[in-house]
């Protein structure tokens, strides 16, 4: 399998994305504001526990959290730009393209805001993933950015630092417009399943779900080879 992840050399990537474009991305005006990188405490960088990944505890930890996401993500839509699935079409590659450079522009940018408080980088498992069938590759990109907005929707309320919380807000309606568009390539014109399908939506309040770290961790797990552990965030 060819390389998921290409070096700056190969994307110019991080070339591109120095520190004014990174915050002017999250749309952070202060030269010190969103300070995890450099005053986060220490207790709440992660740390070897049991053999897992640790993500952290506090805002570094729900950080990591999304940053784990992102890994995933930028993998997943890599391996699907590189090998794509039977039948493809030119307008739906452009599309996973796009996909793929977007979350690496988020995969980078909480790279960059954790620091030496960043978790390492990941080893996907996608073995439960057939790239060659084309309902396989929507379903579980869907999947994950269904997922990826519960868990900023469930993070939010956790979340201390508040530019913290409104980088988080500008993400997650990132990642439900890819879940849209993804549903709606899987279940064209079908109010069930396609945008905004019944599935994750909440009955009570009509919006999306919202996960706590745990819950999610629980459902990214089967996806990634290291033991993932969000032990020290919060649970309710």
């Amino acid at each position: 399998m060819s390389k998921l992840f290409p070096d700056a050399s190969e994307t110019g990537l991080r070339a591109s994305l120095g520190r004014r474009t990174f915050l002017r991305f999250a749309g952070i005006s202060s030269v010190s504001a969103l300070t995890l990188a450099t005053l986060a405490c220490d207790d709440h960088r992660p740390a070897p526990l049991n053999g897992a990944v640790d993500l952290g505890a506090g805002d570094v930890g729900i950080m990591n959290l999304a940053y784990s996401q992102e890994q995933l993500e930028v993998a997943f839509y890599s391996q699907v730009v590189q090998t794509p699935y039977s039948g493809i079409t030119p307008e739906e590659l452009a599309f996973f393209t796009d996909l793929r450079d977007r979350e690496r522009t988020h995969l980078e940018l909480f790279k960059y805001l954790l620091g030496d408080k960043a978790i390492p980088m990941l080893t996907p498992n996608f073995s439960s993933v057939n790239f060659s069938s084309r309902e396989s590759v929507l379903k579980t990109g869907h999947t994950f950015e269904d997922l990826g907005v519960a868990a900023l929707n469930g993070a939010g309320r956790l979340v201390t630092d508040m530019e913290l919380l409104a980088l988080s807000g500008k993400i997650v309606s990132v990642e439900a417009r890819h879940a849209a568009l993804l549903r709606d390539l899987l279940h064209p014109k079908s109010p069930a399943l396609g945008f905004a399908g019944d599935d994750i939506i909440t009955t009570d309040t009509g919006l999306d779900r919202a996960f706590l770290p745990p819950q999610v961790v629980m459902m990214a797990q089967p996806f990634i080879q290291q033991k993932i552990s969000a032990e020290r965030l919060p649970k309710a």
